[in-house]
């Protein structure tokens, strides 16, 4: 049919400019963020883009309905300002009809989101989560650079030189905040260290020569020191500054169906589920309220429905918090997708029932 090839093509590439604009701006702000994470030395730049290409998918998870509403809003404001609808609908074919002949590729769009949500982003969490590990956000000693004072969790290190491999270091100071209230402070100066690699251990191994230990008790006029000809020390890895993701949202579907009877897991198990259903929301909100005339622009209603379709999301996103917390079931997914639908229904019928309400109150009030 020609006019559902025409709005199909119209759709289809607003929503993909939408989503890709979207994208960029999402995931242009996490890269800026991981930059200047590995400008302060504590992440390879060379697996910058890598985890961009594993967490893409699970923002495309929020971004593809969002993206896909707001192309149908464009587009079906776009109608009504250039007098298309009103040709259609002279023509005998109204805007539900216009709703229903996108029912095929809305199908199109919720696979797409269901193979996102179900497969590709818990695909992609799990990778990014070994990417991070394998590679190891870097601490302690990974973070020295040369003449300058470098923190890190409770350390705090200056080198005075650093060779090219980064093993050995010269005019070390090292300072240690006490972990637990009235222990003392370490902080230690040694003429050199020498960086010592042990298998399976992610901690930070040195070697000091020709230095000295202090410990200092903070407030209290109270140290003891001593020296050392060598000394080794070691750097545990702030757990901190790992990147880190809640476990559940790693886990397959299939694993997240075995385990369904936990409430963590059945949250995340009806997220997957039910939000992909979105989509027709999104066909049956924006058919309800795009409807504008000329003289207003296709971009009158945008914002207010932009507000509607949004609540949905956060309204979502509220109850997968509540369903983790046992305080609601998983059948509250789709109650507030049924809520939705029912609202759009009555958005779309108020051109009708507005003459009959004002009629009844007129005759009411004679």
């Amino acid at each position: 049919m020609i006019i559902r090839r025409y709005l199909v093509k119209q759709v289809v590439s607003t929503s993909l400019v939408v989503i890709a604009l979207l994208t960029l701006i999402m995931m242009g702000g996490r890269l800026i963020k991981y930059f200047g994470v590995a400008a302060q030395g504590r992440l390879d730049a060379g697996i910058l883009f890598s985890i961009i290409g594993y967490r893409l998918p699970e923002f495309l998870t929020l971004i593809l309905p969002l993206g896909f509403f707001i192309g149908l809003m464009l587009v079906f404001g776009r109608l009504y300002v250039d007098h298309e609808m009103a040709v259609l609908n002279g023509s005998g074919v109204s805007r539900n009809q216009l709703g229903r002949l996108l029912i095929p590729m809305t199908v199109v769009f919720l696979a797409v989101q269901a193979v996102l949500m179900l497969w590709m982003a818990p695909w992609g969490v799990r990778q990014f989560e070994q990417l991070t590990t394998s590679q190891a956000v870097r601490t302690g000693f990974d973070l020295v650079r040369p003449k300058e004072f470098i923190s890190s969790g409770p350390y705090t290190i200056y080198a005075g030189d650093l060779s090219e491999d980064r093993k050995n270091l010269k005019d070390i100071f090292f300072y240690q905040r006490a972990e637990a209230e009235g222990k003392p402070d370490v902080m230690i100066l040694a003429k050199e260290a020498t960086r010592v690699e042990i298998e399976n251990d992610p901690a930070n191994v040195v070697d000091l020569v020709q230095g000295r230990r202090y410990e200092i008790y903070p407030g209290q006029p109270r140290y003891s020191q001593a020296e050392f000809q060598s000394y080794r020390l070691r750097l545990e890895n702030d757990k901190e500054a790992k990147f880190e993701s809640a476990d559940v949202e790693a886990l397959s579907t299939m694993k997240l169906w075995d385990n369904r009877n936990d409430p963590v897991v059945a949250s995340e198990l009806g997220w997957r589920i039910f939000v992909p259903f979105a989509i027709v929301v999104a066909l049956l909100l924006a058919v309800a309220l795009s409807e504008v005339s000329p003289r207003q622009g296709r971009y009158l209603k945008l914002f207010p429905a932009l507000l509607i379709f949004a609540s949905l999301i956060v309204a979502l996103m509220a109850i997968k918090t509540r369903v983790s917390k046992e305080e609601m079931g998983i059948w509250a997914y789709p109650m507030i997708l049924v809520i939705y639908a029912i609202a759009a229904a009555l958005f779309s019928r108020k051109q009708k029932l507005a003459p009959k309400i004002k009629k009844t109150l007129q005759r009411a009030g004679s």
